[in-house]
C-alpha cells in the first residue's frame, strides 16, 4: 500500500498519515491501556503477552489503518491473514469473540479521540472523509477477525468433539476408558447413567415447505444442549434425530444413587423433551465406568419393553417394567404366550381395542378413548374372546391376555 498516492488528509494543520505514524509507539500504549481498562479478560492475559503479542498486534493494526487513511483502500489480503492469525490464538486462550471484536473498536475510538479535539473548521470535510474511511476499515476487518476466530473455535471444537467421542467408544467397548479421558481432558466419573432414548418427531418434521432434515437437526441439537445444560460434568452422547445413547455422569458408585438422583433425572429428561419439541422416552440403567456395556444393553432392553407396552413418554428403570420385562425374555414360554392373540393377527381394530381396554380398565373408558359406541366395544371385546379363548372381562384371563401382548411386542422384529 504504501507505494500508492497519499490521499491527503489533513487535521490540526498536518498530514494525518504523517502525524499518526510519528505517534504510533506511544498511540500502541495508549490503545492496549485502554483496552486493558475497559475489558477485564485482556487485564487477566500475562503480562509478557500483553507487552509482546498484544502490542505487537495493535501496531499492526494502527499501521494497517494508516495505510487505509494514506491511500483510501481497504487492508490487503496479508493484512487481514495477521488479524485472523491474531484473532485465533485469542480463541486458543478462550477470549470470548465479542470481546476480541470490542477491542478493534476500542482501538479506533482511540485514535478517533486523539484527532478530533485538534480538528480546524477548514478540516471538516477531511474529517467526515476519515469517518467514512474509518467505517470501511472497520466493515471490512471485524468479518475478518471473526472468522479467524471461529474457524479456530471450530477446529477445538471438532477435536474436543472427537475426543470425547473416544472416550465413549471406549467405554462402550468396555476396554479402560483412563487413557482416552485423560487426552480428552476428562475425569472419569465414579458411575454413568445410561440412557438408551427415543425421540419423537418435532411438529416442524411433518410441516409441509419444511426441510424435515433441517428440522431434526434443530431439535437434536437443542436436545443436546438441554440436557447438557441441566447436567454437573460432561455428557457423552452419540444421537440422532431418532434417538440414541447419552452418557451421564454421576458422583456417586451406582448402588448408592438415590430416589432422589432418579427422581431428578426424570425432571431433567421432561426438560429437555420440552425443549426439543418432542417426546423421549428412555429406558436407563446406571453402572461403574468399567460397566457401561452391560448397562447400556439393560437400558436398550428397558426402552424396548416400554415402549413395546405402550409406556407413555419418560424415564423407565428396570423396576418400571420388571414384569414385561421378564416376559419378553426368549424362550418357549414366550412363544407359546404370542400365540395366544395370533387369531388376531391382521385384525388392527381388535388389537387396538383389546390394548385399550386392558390399559383403561373399562368398556365406557375404552369407548371414549377409541370414538366408538360402549356396544361397539363390547362386541369387539366379544370377538376377541371368539377368537382367543381369552375374554377381557374375566379377571381370570386379564393377567394371561397382558403377558401375550408383552410377548406379542417382544416377538416382533425390530
Amino acid at each position: 500500500m504504501t507505494g500508492e498516492q497519499d490521499a491527503g488528509f489533513r487535521i490540526g494543520g498536518r498530514p494525518l498519515t504523517e502525524r499518526l505514524t510519528e505517534v504510533l509507539p506511544s498511540l500502541a500504549k495508549t490503545v492496549l491501556a485502554e483496552i486493558v481498562s475497559r475489558i477485564p479478560q485482556y487485564g487477566l492475559l500475562p503480562a509478557e503477552e500483553l507487552s509482546g503479542d498484544i502490542t505487537h498486534v495493535i501496531e499492526q493494526n494502527l499501521r494497517s489503518f494508516i495505510d487505509t487513511l494514506r491511500t483510501g483502500s481497504t487492508p490487503t489480503r496479508e493484512e487481514l491473514d495477521f488479524l485472523r492469525e491474531s484473532a485465533a490464538r485469542r480463541a486458543e486462550e478462550g477470549i470470548p469473540v465479542d470481546i476480541v471484536l470490542t477491542a478493534y473498536h476500542i482501538g479506533i475510538q482511540v485514535v478517533w479521540a486523539s484527532l478530533t479535539p485538534d480538528a480546524r473548521p477548514d478540516e471538516v470535510t477531511d474529517v467526515l472523509a476519515v469517518n467514512a474511511l474509518t467505517l470501511r476499515y472497520l466493515e471490512v476487518v471485524t468479518p475478518a477477525v471473526g472468522a479467524g476466530y471461529l474457524d479456530e473455535r471450530r477446529t477445538m471444537f471438532d477435536d474436543e468433539r472427537s475426543a470425547r467421542y473416544a472416550v465413549l467408544s471406549t467405554l462402550l467397548d468396555g476396554a479402560p476408558a483412563e487413557v482416552a479421558a485423560g487426552q480428552a481432558g476428562l475425569r472419569l466419573p465414579p458411575c454413568y447413567i445410561v440412557l438408551a432414548a427415543s425421540v419423537g418427531a418435532h411438529p416442524d418434521e411433518a410441516t409441509t415447505g419444511v426441510d424435515p432434515l433441517v428440522a431434526g437437526r434443530r431439535k437434536l441439537r437443542r436436545l443436546r444442549v438441554e440436557l447438557e445444560r441441566q447436567v454437573r460434568g460432561t455428557v457423552l452422547t452419540s444421537l440422532t434425530p431418532e434417538g440414541g445413547i447419552a452418557l451421564v455422569p454421576q458422583e456417586k458408585a451406582a448402588g448408592e444413587l438415590s430416589t432422589r438422583d432418579w427422581t431428578r433425572l426424570e425432571r431433567v429428561l421432561a426438560d429437555v423433551a420440552r425443549t426439543a419439541g418432542a417426546e423421549v422416552i428412555a429406558g436407563t440403567a446406571a453402572a461403574e465406568p468399567s460397566g457401561v456395556p452391560a448397562a447400556v444393553r439393560l437400558a436398550q432392553d428397558v426402552l424396548a419393553v416400554a415402549t413395546g407396552s405402550g409406556r407413555p413418554p419418560g424415564l423407565y428403570r428396570l423396576d418400571d417394567v420388571l414384569l414385561e420385562y421378564q416376559l419378553s425374555r426368549p424362550g418357549p414360554a414366550l412363544d407359546r404366550l404370542a400365540t395366544r392373540l395370533a387369531p388376531l393377527d391382521g385384525n388392527e381394530e381388535l388389537l387396538q381395542t383389546l390394548e385399550t381396554f386392558l390399559r383403561r380398565g373399562g368398556r365406557r373408558q375404552t369407548a371414549a378413548a377409541l370414538h366408538v359406541h360402549p356396544n361397539t366395544v363390547d362386541y369387539r371385546l366379544r370377538r376377541i374372546a371368539e377368537l382367543t379363548g381369552l375374554d377381557p372381562t374375566r379377571l381370570e384371563h386379564v393377567a394371561l391376555l397382558h403377558a401375550a401382548l408383552t410377548a406379542r411386542a417382544a416377538a416382533k422384529p425390530l
